[in-house]
């Protein structure tokens, strides 16, 4: 049942046997490694070293896997915590590899890690000067233990927050924030550590291999097998008491999304490593960022994720602050990088930084972002507002002997702040209400509304916006801004190595990789043109770095001119872009200003560029920053509050008529709808009706016929039985079922909602069913469906109990629109519409025929096995 954003929870196996095992097999990896070390005493390199490699693939890519697939599966927890280990195993494993490297090129390490400060501020600024080897390979120790220290702090949080799930996995996370400290202490200690580690190693293998076993078998039998899962060591609930102080009251639910879980929790743990890793560097604890730029780049790919997520969930605000936050940090860590491997003088950085203005988009962005958060809760505003702190410590045009120091404390500010809200959104998220305080909403929504109103846009029935459109805007504009700002250069600083040098990775990255991300989520966005706009100035700003990369190694003037030929082409492609730009004023103005900053580019690679022209490039920043407002503010209120300006060309649409419908059809918002149905139901007809989950169809249980019209239509098998739906809990409780009072207690706790039970048949069903009692179910049980659903709850109670199964041929996928069910109007005699439905998977059927002793799962649908058992076991406890 494939969708354009993907399948539904029920579709993905359990993921969590490749996390697991992942996670096994990467510490035993390690644990080779260690004893090999602590035996000879040599770090591992060359044929060795391929464990490392063996590392990044188990430990990270399938990892990452796992968790990609545990976010499909609604899994909060364990999303977050296979991608963030997933970050960490192939960020330990490039360590490990950098550091073999390392002991292989150079026969004293001790000189190398030793290197004064006078041989790097000697290092020749030329691009063609020969950097000695061993410099790239500076605090490789240091780098590491400053990427292990907040994945330490990190992984005690999931452990704890994993005892609120089951018991095993506290159990593995446990033992790797245990190996992780004694991993830290080996690095700098003797090789008692490493022996340590490796003992720990070995247990989180043992628990990896016991809970992979344990998810497999319930994978393949829908039932807990053996023990560990399904019951938390402690309820997540208690960790609500005492919180008077919150925003909201303990117990009040969030808002649910069943289909992807919250990637809030990972975009704070990624928070949380990248600038930890910069107040170290920044405080001079490591003296080159050659190794802290590999664990940064992880960790910020990983946050990508935590963004495309948000993405999937038509999150806008998350989605741009997520991939705000990785752009950000991805930048910072490879022009350090530059910095400090590459040209290493840092009174020459220094004064190289002072025309740069690209850091000056990220404060505004920033801003901006502290603008949206106003709509959510005062740790989002904190955290914004600590985020700005960070960028506005990193302004180039800040002396130097400060700069670092301001940086460190910014960062330091902003770890801590991210590692409490990795707690408190992870938390909340397990338990779907908000037991950790995050504070209040700082501004209301209507006052928010009220606010940030432009114009005529404020009147009542403003333009609605879809979703998808604003979560890859903003972030198109945001990146174009920063790309378009840092490319910004003087004639004089042109000329300078070390400032062409510096700026690279703040056009390249924004411009061109980041935007590449942006074209993905843009292919999904809805518009007719998709990801053009974006994926055309990929390629811009990727011709434009690699421009000005080749002019430190001194062109040729033929290579040139194969700049120039490219330069003509995209001054064309652009040209046709401006004529697809037409619906949107902002982004007309962007393209055209483009084409001007193209001609620029043009006329830079003939070198008769006059610099004043460069400022169209801050045209197009200053366009960008417009952009981010306006398509922000729409994305968060779904409501074109700020305008984008209205089309140059208004398109004459054909009137067409509207083909006749193949049965009668009702609006679902109406009354006389809902009657019209109602009747059709009672007359022995079959009619489509909306529920909580997926569409169905509905017979009445007063009409048998009607149900045998099911079978046919949908060429149901007649072994394959039809549940009944009924409106309440008290509908039942009137046949007088002798049902167990565990049963009746789970059954209170599950209904209304997507859960249907499977109950032993009996003489009380006559009294409930009457005439359809051999219609429905097998011989001895039958299924009861209470839906969520007012509408479907109403009719229930002007018919009575209906006989109900999905909507769609035998096999085929499930209907999530009503128009998917009029395509069997030649077949029924009416469909309630009702719109998209609220899910795109059926129920999750349990089985509860043997309730006393357990229950179990005979199909997974919008609510997860993992929330039945926990709802069976409180109750049952």
């Amino acid at each position: 049942m494939a969708t354009l954003e993907g399948f539904p929870a029920s579709f993905y196996g359990e993921p969590g046997v490749m996390g697991m095992l992942a996670n096994g097999i990467s510490a035993f990896l390690v644990l080779l490694q260690n004893f090999n070390t602590a035996h000879t005493g040599k770090e591992a390199y060359g044929v060795e070293n391929i464990l490392a490699v063996h590392l990044i693939l188990i430990g990270g890519i399938c990892q990452l896997i796992a968790g990609l697939l545990s976010f499909r599966k609604y899994d909060h927890l364990s999303g977050t915590a296979f991608i963030g280990y997933a970050a960490l195993w192939a960020s330990y494993g490039a360590t490990r590899i950098y550091s073999g490297v390392s002991d292989n090129q150079t026969t004293n390490q001790t000189s190398n890690l030793s290197l004064s400060t006078d041989l790097m501020t000697n290092i020749s600024l030329n691009g063609s000067a020969e950097i000695p080897g061993g410099y790239f390979f500076l605090s490789i120790k240091e780098s590491a233990i400053a990427g292990l220290i907040p994945y330490i702090l990190l992984s005690f949080l999931l452990a704890f927050c994993s005892a609120t799930v089951n018991y095993i996995m506290p159990f593995v996370f446990g033992a790797i924030t245990a190996t992780l400290i004694f991993e830290a202490v080996g690095i700098v200690a003797s090789s008692w550590a490493l022996i340590v580690s490796g003992v720990l190693e070995l247990l989180i293998l043992i628990f990896a291999i016991y809970g992979s076993a344990v998810l497999l078998l319930k994978g393949l039998t829908q039932r807990l097998a053996l023990k560990g899962f399904g019951t938390p060591l402690f309820n997540v609930l208690l960790l609500g008491i005492g919180n008077s102080a919150s925003a909201q009251s303990i117990g009040q639910e969030k808002k649910k999304n069943t289909k992807y879980a919250e990637p809030m929790a990972l975009g704070f743990f990624c928070d949380s490593v990248a600038p930890f890793i910069f107040a170290f560097y920044s405080f001079g604890y490591m003296k080159s960022f050659g190794l802290g730029a590999a664990w940064v780049s992880i960790i910020s790919f990983a946050q990508l994720f935590s963004s495309y997520y948000a993405h999937l969930r038509q999150d806008c605000y998350h989605t741009t602050k997520f991939g705000f936050h990785a752009t950000y940090w991805l930048i910072k860590a490879w022009s350090e990088f530059v910095a400090s491997t590459l040209i290493g003088n840092k009174s020459e950085v220094g004064s190289a930084r002072e025309a740069m203005v690209g850091n000056w988009f990220f404060v505004v962005a920033g801003l901006i972002l502290c603008v949206g958060s106003l709509n959510m809760d005062i740790l989002e505003l904190i955290h914004n507002m600590l985020f700005v702190l960070v960028t506005v410590s990193t302004v180039p045009q800040i002396p130097l002997e400060g700069y670092y120091i301001f940086f460190g404390v910014a960062c330091a500010l902003f770890t801590a702040v991210s590692i409490y809200g990795t707690f408190a959104r992870l938390i909340n998220s397990i338990a779907e209400k908000l037991l950790i305080p995050v504070g209040k909403q700082p501004v209301s929504t209507a006052n928010m509304k009220k606010a940030l109103k432009w114009g005529k846009s404020q009147q009542v029935g403003s333009e609605m916006v879809p979703h998808t459109d604003q979560t890859s805007d903003v972030l198109f504009y945001f990146l174009n801004g920063v790309a378009a700002l840092s490319a910004i250069h003087s004639k004089l600083s042109s000329m300078n190595p070390t400032f062409l040098h510096l700026t690279i990775p703040w056009v390249l990255i924004s411009g061109a990789i980041i935007q590449a991300y942006v074209s993905r989520l843009q292919v999904t966005g809805g518009g007719r043109f998709g990801s053009v706009i974006s994926s055309i100035y990929v390629g811009v700003w990727a011709t434009w770095t690699w421009f000005r990369f080749a002019t430190l190694l001194q062109l040729s003037t033929g290579a040139a001119y194969a700049f120039t030929a490219g330069a003509i082409a995209l001054l064309v492609i652009n040209g046709f872009l401006m004529l697809i730009a037409y619906k949107n004023l902002v982004l007309l103005l962007l393209t055209t200003v483009m084409e001007v900053a193209l001609v620029c580019f043009l006329l830079s690679t003939l070198q008769r560029l006059p610099y004043r022209l460069e400022a169209m490039l801050a045209l197009v920043a200053i366009i960008c920053v417009y952009g981010i407002l306006a398509t922000l503010v729409s994305g968060i209120f779904s409501e074109r509050l700020i305008p984008m300006g209205p089309p140059l060309l208004k398109e004459v649409k054909k009137q067409e008529t509207s083909p006749e419908l193949p049965c009668p059809i009702a609006s679902s918002r109406l009354t006389s709808g809902l009657l019209k149905i109602a009747g059709i139901l009672e007359e022995g007809g079959v009619c489509g009706i909306p529920t909580d989950t997926v569409y169905a169809l509905a017979a009445s249980c007063k009409n048998p016929q009607a149900i045998e019209k099911i079978y046919n239509i949908k060429d149901r098998p007649a072994e394959k039985p039809i549940c009944v739906c009924i409106s309440s809990v008290e509908q039942l409780v009137a046949a007088k079922p002798p049902f167990s009072p565990l049963l009746w207690e789970f059954m209170r706790n599950v209904y209304p909602g997507g859960i249907s039970c499977i109950v032993k048949k009996g003489d009380w069903l006559f009294q409930l069913v009457g005439p359809a009692y051999d219609r429905v179910g097998t011989q001895d049980s039958i299924m009861i469906r209470v839906p969520d659903h007012t509408v479907t709850g109403h009719l229930c109670n002007i018919t009575g109990p209906l006989a109900i199964t999905s909507a769609n041929p035998s096999g085929e996928a499930d209907s999530t629109h009503h128009s998917m069910v009029i395509r069997l109007g030649h077949k029924i005699q009416g469909v309630l519409c009702d719109g998209d439905s609220n899910e795109v998977v059926a129920s999750t059927v349990v089985n509860c025929l043997k309730i006393d002793e357990t229950i179990t799962i005979v199909r997974e649908g919008c609510v997860p096995a993992v929330k039945v058992f926990q709802i069976f076991e409180r109750i049952k406890s």
